[in-house]
């Protein structure tokens, strides 16, 4: 199932609904179905991933609306958490002459870097140093403390596309601290959906790409990972209680622009497309 948030386009309100994006590219609308439920992030809170993809279940064969008209927003907002697993890509580490880390390299980001898998995203004023970084981006369905990394497959309510854009200047500034070169706003574009994690049986094996106006810049396979989807839900778990709906982007593969030689950053108008093998494709302009 690919689950989605979106507005439709004649709606004056522009309220945010839930739904199910089929094979068609339609969508099927549960927000009448979750009364009580104005995101997925609440949805999974109240009801835990299972209880939402049952509901869901139900509603399969409800009426689709095309995809033209509505306008589809990043599947999660507002999360309680995002975390974010630096150098966690082998071939990342060999393009870089460092050392694999020997545990999760942790950092995060705030709810107001989060952004659509189409909308523009603005260069911020204070940095001229923006680059990419595609991820894989895990989505949690449920409330979990102290977890095994042999138990952490069933805290996984899905996968979804994001892009870790960062701003190179200040990811140096600021005491060393990466915090304010991450969470700019617009930095953490992701969707186009959240595809649950039956679907994925092994999200060790997926293709990962990204391009600038239609170059490719990184191209990988999650096989790389350091520190696997579920050995870092795990870790994070002995730290802080994860709660439904909390997003752990897990690393980026080699060929970010701010470790190229000589540096690439974005200008105005640039194109940046994000993709992962079976999950889709993001893509967002530079303004």
């Amino acid at each position: 199932m690919r689950f989605v948030q979106f507005r439709l386009l004649k709606d004056m309100i522009k309220a945010t609904r839930i739904g199910l994006q089929k094979k068609s590219g339609g969508i099927v609308d549960l927000s009448d179905v979750l009364p009580n439920c104005h995101s997925i992030v609440e949805a999974l809170g109240k009801l835990g991933g299972n209880g939402l993809i049952k509901i869901a279940q139900t509603n399969l064969a409800n009426k689709e609306t095309s995809c033209s008209k509505v306008q589809l927003l990043a599947p999660i907002t507002s999360p309680d958490k995002i975390f974010c697993i630096g150098l966690n890509y082998r071939d990342t580490c060999k393009e870089l002459g460092f050392a694999p880390p020997d545990e999760p390299l942790v950092f995060s980001k705030f709810s107001n870097s989060i952004t659509g898998p189409f909308d523009k995203i603005k260069n911020p004023d204070i940095s001229k140093e923006v680059f990419w970084e595609a991820e894989l981006a895990v989505v949690l369905g449920k409330k979990g403390k102290n977890i095994e990394a042999s138990e952490a497959k069933d805290y996984v309510f899905g996968y979804t596309v994001a892009n870790d854009l960062t701003a190179l200047d200040w990811h140096k500034k600021n005491g060393g601290q990466w915090l304010l070169g991450k969470t700019m706003d617009g930095f953490c574009p992701i969707g186009p959906n959240i595809l649950t994690a039956d679907k994925i049986p092994d999200p060790h094996n997926l293709k990962i790409s990204c391009s600038v106006n239609g170059q490719i810049k990184q191209t990988s396979n999650t096989n790389q990972l350091i520190h696997g989807v579920f050995d870092c839900i795990s870790f994070l778990s002995k730290f802080c209680t994860l709660l439904p709906g909390d997003i752990i982007l897990t690393g980026t593969p080699p060929g970010s622009g701010g470790f190229a030689k000589p540096p690439q950053f974005l200008q105005e108008g640039d194109v940046v497309e994000c993709e992962i093998e079976q999950l889709g494709k993001i893509r967002n302009q530079i303004e």
